[in-house]
């Protein structure tokens, strides 16, 4: 199984690139999105990589980040879904936007994308609901995985004699999917599904994307409020 490719852009085409690897040359199909993300022919690039075999086609399928491979995965799960779809739902949405849309049950939002219609829009939605939780968690740990170990800090020493104390640097904030997965996982240790913990931090994030994890779970529990 290729999972991931390194190498230089050989040449752009409406939907692949030929990505040059020490003298081979791969096709790599990439969601619109994911295409005008990427540099220039000639450039080095670094995509995750997922290959689809059927009995009389091979076909390599790019990504910039895990999070958007893992949703082309499940999305192709889906009955009705192909490859095509979904890397136009990817194009249209983004990983993020996919989650949310799928997370608040908004079909709608995945219609959008290019060949996708009501029913099948509906289907995702249905079908996916459930791991939503799972993908948007995997965002953040991913981010925290790549990002390592926190570094060790670096205390600023000055003349104690004119302040009395070492400076010490603020803490680093955390990332926002990294605040979205802690406040799912917070949830659901109240005794809240994973369908409405992820739909009432979805709805929060949106609302005030700047949001940390203590504000996303005050928000998304006044979702979860009974209402009347």
């Amino acid at each position: 199984m290729i999972g991931r490719l390194t190498g230089r852009i050989g040449y752009r085409a409406e939907d692949h690139i030929l990505l040059d690897v020490g003298g081979v040359g791969y096709l790599v199909y990439c969601s619109d999105r994911t295409l005008s993300a990427l540099p220039g022919v000639g450039e080095a690039v670094s995509l995750y990589t997922e290959l689809v075999v059927r009995e009389d086609l091979l076909q390599l399928f790019g990504f910039t980040t895990l999070v958007e491979k893992e949703w082309h995965r499940l999305l192709m799960s889906v009955q009705g879904v192909g490859a095509k779809v979904s890397l136009a739902i990817l194009g249209a949405l983004g990983p993020e936007g996919v989650g949310r849309a799928i997370a608040l049950g908004d079909w709608a939002a995945v219609k959008v994308a290019k060949g996708v219609g009501q029913k099948t829009a509906q289907r995702i939605v249905l079908d996916l609901k459930d791991k939503a939780p799972g993908v948007m968690a995997l965002g953040g740990s991913i981010t925290e995985a790549m990002e390592g170990p926190e570094p060790a800090p670096v205390v600023e020493v000055v003349d104690v004699a004119e302040t009395g104390a070492m400076r010490k640097p603020a803490p680093r904030a955390p990332s926002r999917a990294s605040a979205q997965a802690d406040a799912l996982s917070a949830l659901s240790n109240l005794g809240y599904g994973p369908s409405e913990a992820a739909a009432a931090v979805a709805e929060a994030a949106n609302a005030d994307p700047e949001a940390g994890e203590a504000g996303l779970i005050r928000a998304a529990l006044k979702l979860l409020a009974p209402k009347g």
